[in-house]
This record gives structure tokens, C-alpha cells and sequence, in this order.
């Protein structure tokens, strides 16, 4: 195995050492570089021996001292060194087979890789990892790492994913909780599948596991479910039954490790209109990425923020706030804190329905650019609109039906400022004049 290299930093001591850009990296240390998992692992050492291979075919071994952690200056042709693992499965609730046709294809691409698991946070579901992988996880102590469990019961593991190696695959996680990893899960509750006693059932065995976090998000449905396995979104019944066991579950773990563990996402707490529970209750907030916890964040950065501006009676004009239905209320409820401190200024805050994927999808992060448009163009939006960024990419220019801001911003002649997901980007949004 060997990996091209595509530059080299001028800078570095590899530039320095004659290596150069169609070199062929082979090993560090004799150990063999397949990704960057194994480059980025075995380039810290402060002396290091690289198996280079030429382009005439010459194999050269070049020894370079250096300081610890200190960067080869190696670049190559893609981030993770090879091409990005792709999901095997065929989950019955995966949100990607619910996509419309026709949107951008980076959009369908269903992620399944353990290396981006370390290096950025996504979640696997382990059915995807080799014996080679197992072992360098271990060997390597990458830690977190993300698993999207969904149920420890193997039979239904199988059938939920679609996938006959999904319930053999949670004998990985048994091997990362042996060998000391940290371990955050998820699981996607589905009505009648995979709650109630499998839900139970589930947290029990993560217990076993000592696992560090666990969050619990409810399916979401889009109206482009056709030919797909039947679900059922959640009641307030149903949202109100999964809670409390959730809630249960996460005292259990309180009284016996000193911590909750186990969460709900907020949509939970919403669809069973329950109140959300105070900061203190999510002890830091581990799983924000699945949503828990979002809300109660927001309005302690909120008040944290306000505490920090001083009074202005000079701030005099009307501003739009947007967002989903589903968060819409605990919204207004955090906004009206600004206002109390800053009394002339007008905020409209604007709950968007999302037409595009249907009602059953009612988050702030899938509000579409054609969606605002459509229902913002005969709204008071005052002098600018503020957009959180989890509307859109990652680049932060284009929603998710490729409408971009430009767009937006024409379509219904205002401004439009982006603010990051922070209840401080929220108020510094609000009370900062252009």
C-alpha cells in the first residue's frame, strides 16, 4: 500500500530532505500508511523513518528528526487520503432515501466512515468496519468514537438497518468499551419498533458498556417516503411514553455513575408539550449535535450575552428572526429577553413551514431558501433578516434546495446576516446596527 503525495510545505523538513510532490508515501516507522488516520498517528514522533517510494520506482528511506507533533509538511490529494467510506445499510428510517429527486449529489451520499467519526464528530454504525480497522481503533485509542446503535437487539438491529451483518457488527462495540475508548451513541427512536421495551432493553446493555453519552432523537419523516418501509411519526402520547423512560433511565445512571447519560433531543419535550428542562439538567451539553439540549443553551448564552451589553435607547429599528415550527414558541420566549433589554427594537420572529420536505419536518436546520422566500415575501422583515446557520451548507452560501442567499436576499429586498448557532451570535445579530 502506498499513498501519492500530491505537495510538499517549502517549509518543512520533508522539502528540505529531497521529498517531493508524485513522491509515493509507503511507511512512517515501518508502519504501513493506508489513510490519514495512520499518517497523522505515526508523523508525531520526533524521530521519524519514511519509506519513500519514486516516481522512477526507487524505494528511498529518509530519517527526520523533528519536534514532537510536529507536521511532516506532507499534503496529499484529498483530505482523507483515499476515497470516503460510504454506508452499506438500507435503514428504514435513514433520512437520505427520503430526499426528493434532483437536488445536489453531495445531498445523497450516505456517509458511513470511522475515520471522520474521530476527526469531525460523525456517527457510524459500525457495519462498515474491517478486522484491520477494529484492531488500529484500538491499537491507536481513537477516542470519542460516534455509533449510531439504534437497538442492541441483534435480530432487530438486522432488520432496522436492512443490512444481515447490523446485529454481529455490535460485537465492535463490546471490543471499543473493553479497551477503554469513549463511546457516544445514538439512537433513532421509531414508534412501535424500536422504543418502549427495545428502548429499554437498549439502555440497559449501553449501561453495561459504560458508555459516555447517549441521545435519543425521534425519526423524522419527509412526504417522499413512497415505497419506503411504513413509520409513524410521534404523538404527544407516544413522545410523552419514550421521555419517560428516557427521563428514568437517566436518573438511573445519575444515582449509579453521578451522571444523566442518557438524553432526549428537545423534539421530544416539544411534541409531548413538556417544558425543557433547565441548563444544569444537560451537565455540559455532550450531545448538542443531535439536538439535546439546543434550546436551554440558547437562552443561557442569551442572558449570558445581555449581561455583557450595556443599555442603548438609541437602537431604534425592526429586525426578522426565522426559524422551524418545531422550536418556534421556546424561540420567542428567548427573544423576548432581548427585548426587554433593548424595548426599541422591534424583532419579528417568523416560524417557516417546510413545504419542501412536508409537514412532518418541522426543525429549523431543513428550512429551505424557496420556503422562506414563499412565505416571507409579503412579511414586515424591517431592515435585515438573520438566518442561522444550520439552514445551510457548510460553506454557508447555499440552503439545501440550492437556493443561495444572494437569491433570498433579492427575491424579497432585504439583508440577509447569517448568525452561527450561539444565542450570543443571536443578540450581536440583533442589536449590532449595519
Amino acid at each position: 500500500m502506498s499513498v501519492t503525495i500530491k505537495d510538499v510545505d517549502r517549509q518543512s523538513r520533508a522539502f528540505r530532505k529531497g521529498i517531493t510532490s508524485g513522491d509515493k508515501l509507503i511507511s512512517i516507522n515501518g508502519n504501513d500508511i493506508v489513510d490519514v488516520l495512520d499518517y497523522r498517528f505515526y508523523q508525531v514522533n520526533r524521530n521519524t523513518e519514511l519509506c519513500i517510494q519514486k516516481p522512477d520506482g526507487k524505494i528511498k528511506k529518509i530519517k527526520i528528526k523533528k519536534q514532537e507533533y510536529e507536521e511532516l509538511g506532507l499534503e496529499f490529494e484529498t483530505y482523507l487520503m483515499d476515497e470516503q467510506h460510504s454506508c452499506r445499510n438500507k435503514c428504514i428510517f435513514c433520512f437520505i432515501d427520503q430526499l426528493p429527486k434532483g437536488m445536489r449529489d453531495t445531498l445523497y451520499f450516505k456517509d458511513d466512515d470511522s475515520r471522520l467519526s474521530f476527526l469531525f464528530g460523525n456517527y457510524i454504525t459500525l457495519t462498515n468496519l474491517t478486522e484491520h480497522e477494529i484492531n488500529r481503533i484500538i491499537k491507536m485509542h481513537i477516542s470519542p468514537i460516534n455509533v449510531s446503535v439504534h437497538t442492541t437487539n441483534p435480530e432487530l438491529r438486522c432488520r432496522m438497518m436492512n443490512n444481515r451483518f447490523a446485529g454481529s457488527s455490535l460485537d465492535a462495540l463490546r471490543r471499543f468499551a473493553e479497551a477503554g475508548l469513549i463511546i457516544n451513541c445514538q439512537i433513532v427512536a421509531c414508534p412501535g419498533i424500536n422504543d418502549g421495551e427495545e428502548l429499554k432493553r437498549t439502555l440497559d446493555d449501553l449501561e453495561k458498556l459504560n458508555v459516555e453519552c447517549v441521545a435519543v432523537v425521534p425519526v423524522g419523516l419527509t412526504r417522499y417516503r413512497q415505497n419506503l418501509y411504513p413509520l409513524t411519526p410521534y404523538t404527544k402520547k407516544t413522545a410523552a411514553e419514550t421521555l419517560d423512560i428516557i427521563e428514568q433511565y437517566g436518573e438511573k445512571f445519575i444515582e449509579k455513575y453521578g451522571r444523566r447519560t442518557v438524553y432526549a433531543a428537545d423534539e421530544f419535550y416539544i411534541k409531548a408539550q413538556r417544558p425543557i428542562p433547565e441548563p444544569d439538567f444537560y451537565e455540559g451539553y455532550p450531545a448538542l449535535e443531535n439536538g439535546v439540549g439546543l434550546i436551554a443553551l440558547q437562552k443561557e448564552e442569551i442572558e449570558l450575552a445581555l449581561e455583557e451589553r450595556e443599555y442603548n435607547d438609541l437602537l431604534s429599528y425592526t429586525v426578522s428572526v426565522v426559524c422551524g415550527e418545531c422550536p418556534y414558541d421556546y424561540l420567542v420566549r428567548n427573544i423576548s429577553l432581548i427585548n426587554k433589554k433593548f424595548p426599541n427594537v422591534k424583532i419579528n420572529v417568523y416560524k417557516i413551514k417546510n413545504n419542501f420536505f412536508g409537514g412532518g419536518i418541522d426543525v429549523t436546520g431543513l428550512v429551505t431558501g424557496g420556503d422562506l422566500i414563499e412565505q416571507l415575501r409579503s412579511r414586515d422583515l424591517g431592515s435585515k433578516l438573520l438566518v442561522p446557520s444550520c439552514m445551510l451548507r457548510f460553506e454557508g452560501d447555499i440552503f439545501l434546495d440550492d437556493v443561495s442567499i444572494e437569491q433570498v436576499e433579492r427575491e424579497l429586498n432585504i439583508k440577509v446576516n447569517v448568525t452561527d448557532n450561539s444565542g450570543e451570535s443571536l443578540v450581536s445579530g440583533i442589536t449590532k446596527e449595519d
